[in-house]
């Protein structure tokens, strides 16, 4: 595609800039949806081109399909640029967020007014008008949200859970911090990281009280992260419960719009983890509290007069249990709706009954109605049909059976209140997703999407390898025939739990196709500690991650060798973050099958990742330390598990990355070196785990595959 500058038509931008330009063209792509209980509209987040980071506030009005903007971040600033404190900045992290503007909001129950943060500043938004105005209130403003009644917003700024009316009016603070390490109303970096759980407060349903976290992260360890490249500017401290060591002290506590708080009450010595929160008008409220090794939790539902808490239910797992969207809720007839590992299949519950068998793998819970409950899911171990290789679907499910309402081969998730379901579809031949409206399960209306084409189309076969049968993806050049020979191999998997690579969608296998564009014959294999099978097949990797999931691998190459034109005598990896690690297990543990990787921001040493995700697969670092040296590329011996030959490595990480410190890289990098062993350092001065910047991302891509050219003997 070229481009026009002054007049005159450039050269066209390479796929590596257009896919960092665009966010690997996610750009202008409608998300965030919220429809109104009475099906009259639906609201959505979505920028005006695919090359926009800005997005706006839309209302789709379902009646005729037609779409209006409620909010636009560029007239509500005056044209300025967005500010972002480091509160903000860190959030974003947390979620992946790379866009810029409106990137969330929050309605009342009617889905009648939004409220949103923007560059620090509280607005709010009238949707059936269609008007937006900014509240005058202390900031910077941190997750705002309306009260179920829409006459109030509360939101975060400086640790402190504030309340103004909707007009502006009576702003007050409710709960202001008592120390320059305790938030109110604010997810602390392992719920937000990890758990699934990005805010700190809930409203009642009637509107007259707040459920509000209350985290210290007094106890915690402090890291210094510090820009090299910029001397004169001071480390950043950050708190970082590494595996191991203590976490944020998290307590709850019911605030009336006085100011008046009562704990909730809780064994938090036994059960420190607040992983959910849910309050509607169903039932009490709801948590789901973790024992620290993540083998037992509880459900509890509260009292909001007294704190007290009473158990509804309580789950045990040998190896450790796993947080799902969406759940646990109460049912409109007040049972409680989880999701659980029973029978060895991950079933759907409401009450003391499962709703699903083992042939359905329950992913998460998208909507609950008196009638059904609507979740995605893929195909179990034990269904009947052929594999669906990387489909995930969306159900209704409920006493009479279940009832698939996505069609398509593809990746399916949905948004539904009332009679409306916002149906969002991925599929291996169309880029980008379809997103349909249905009433009554009728079509109703499209959202447009204004994202970029990709201009490349991944040639990918889904298949499963070997008696494992492992799920894969491979990809071979545009324009390979059978005649050509084989080709070199780049295995691109992530490797690691809730990762899935393995998906029947166009827009994933973008970056990897062009990888295979270069002369590749690129590989994606999702082996054991992956979602999407069973949880037997997901928790295999207790203890031991290094071995098992770089096995897989291995199982899956030599066993696609087989069918496809792979030239084993050329076998690349790369990955980044779990990806990273394993390209570094495979280069040093394996170097008879691999020869060359490039390691991505590696977790190389456990113990400096966090407590909730390591110690979930691993335990506990002063328990059994030698579980963790046998999952590490290093330890204080030099490097575990090294083999001859010496492989090349490219090692990569960004310095201001707060997630896999750097020191995970600089440490495998020492340890290789006094090892003897050659390899390649690229540091990325002010790159965080994202590395959003337009031309870092393009030019890591096309270093990597002058490396993988250069090492492998790749013309």
């Amino acid at each position: 595609m070229a481009n026009m500058v002054g007049g005159m038509t450039t050269e066209p931008l390479s796929f590596p800039r257009r896919q960092a330009r665009t966010l690997r063209f996610s750009l202008g792509a409608p998300r965030a949806f919220t429809v109104a209980p009475d099906g009259s509209r639906v609201a959505f987040l979505r920028s005006r081109s695919g090359t926009d980071r800005a997005n706006l506030l839309w209302v789709l009005d379902v009646a005729d399909g037609e779409e209006r903007v409620a909010a636009d971040p560029q007239a509500l600033l005056g044209g300025a640029t967005e500010r972002l404190s480091a509160e903000e900045r860190a959030r974003r992290e947390r979620s992946r967020e790379g866009g810029a503007g409106i990137v969330g909001y929050a309605t009342d129950t009617a889905a009648e007014l939004a409220c949103f943060a923007l560059s620090g500043r509280l607005f709010t938004a009238e949707l059936r008008a269609g008007t937006a105005r900014e509240l005058p209130v202390p900031g910077p403003v941190l997750d705002p949200r309306p009260s179920p009644d829409g006459r109030l917003v509360a939101y975060v700024t400086g640790g402190a859970l504030r309340v103004t009316g909707a007009e502006g009016e009576g702003d007050r603070a409710l709960a202001e911090p008592e120390s320059e390490t305790v938030t109110y109303g604010l997810a602390e970096f392992i719920a937000a990281e990890e758990m699934g759980r990005s805010r700190g407060f809930w409203w009642s349903p009637d509107s007259d009280r707040l459920l509000v976290a209350r985290a210290d992260d007094a106890p915690v360890r402090r890291w210094w992260i510090a820009d090299p490249a910029r001397p004169e500017q001071a480390p950043q401290q950050v708190a970082y419960p590494a595996a191991g060591t203590d976490n944020a002290d998290v307590r709850l506590f019911v605030f009336g719009l006085d100011g008046a708080r009562t704990e909730v009450v809780w064994d938090r010595a036994r059960y420190p983890y607040l992983a959910r929160v849910h309050w509607s008008a169903a039932g009490a409220p709801l948590l789901l509290v973790q024992a620290r090794d993540q083998r037992s939790q509880l459900y509890l539902a509260v009292d909001p007069d007294t704190g007290a808490t009473r158990m509804v239910h309580a789950d045990e797992d040998p190896q450790w249990l796993d947080l799902f969207p969406g759940v646990p809720c109460w049912s409109p007839a007040g049972q409680l709706v989880r999701i659980a590992d029973e029978g060895g299949a991950r079933v759907l519950a409401v009450g003391e009954r499962p709703l699903t068998g083992p042939q359905l793998h329950v992913r998460a819970v998208l909507d609950v109605s008196e009638d059904d409950v609507l979740v995605s899911a893929s195909a179990g171990e034990a269904a009947a049909a052929a594999p669906e290789i990387g489909e995930v679907h969306v159900y209704r499910v409920n006493d009479l059976g279940v009832e698939r309402l996505s069609q398509e081969p593809g990746v399916h998730s949905a948004v539904r209140s009332g009679p409306v379901t916002v149906l969002v579809s991925a599929v291996p031949d169309r880029p980008g997703a379809q997103v349909r409206v249905l009433h009554e399960g009728k079509a109703a209306a499209t959202v447009a999407s204004y994202a970029e084409d990709p201009g490349l189309s991944p040639r990918v076969s889904l298949t499963e390898a070997g008696a494992r049968r492992v799920p894969c993806a491979v990809l071979l050049p545009t324009g390979h025939t059978d005649g050509d020979g084989p080709l070199p191999v780049l295995m691109d998997p992530y490797g690691g739990p809730h990762g899935q690579r393995v998906l029947a969608a166009h827009n994933p296998y973008l970056t990897s196709q062009w990888f295979a564009d270069q002369g590749f014959a690129v590989i994606v294999a999702d082996g054991r500690g992956m979602p999407g099978r069973s949880p037997a097949w997901e928790k295999a990797i207790k203890d031991d991650m290094a071995a098992i999931v770089l096995d897989d691998q291995i199982h899956a190459l030599q066993a696609l060798a087989e069918r496809f034109p792979l030239d084993l005598n050329r076998v690349a990896i790369r990955g980044w973050s779990f990806g990273g690690y394993l390209a570094g297990l495979a280069a040093l543990r394996r170097p008879d099958v691999f020869h060359t990787a490039v390691v991505g921001a590696p977790v190389t040493d456990q113990r400096l990742y966090d407590t909730h995700y390591t110690e979930r697969y691993l335990g506990d670092p002063n328990r059994q330390p030698e579980v963790y040296a046998a999952n590490s590329l290093i330890d204080d011996n030099g490097l575990v598990g090294a083999a001859e030959p010496v492989r090349p490595m490219m090692i990569i990480h960004g310095l201001a990355d707060d997630n896999v410190v750097v020191a995970h890289s600089l440490r495998l990098s020492s340890a290789l070196l006094a090892a003897g062993r050659p390899h390649e350092v690229l540091p990325l001065s002010g790159v965080t785990h994202m590395t959003p910047q337009e031309q870092v991302a393009e030019n890591l891509l096309l270093l990597q595959v002058d490396f993988l050219k250069r090492t492998l003997n790749v013309p």
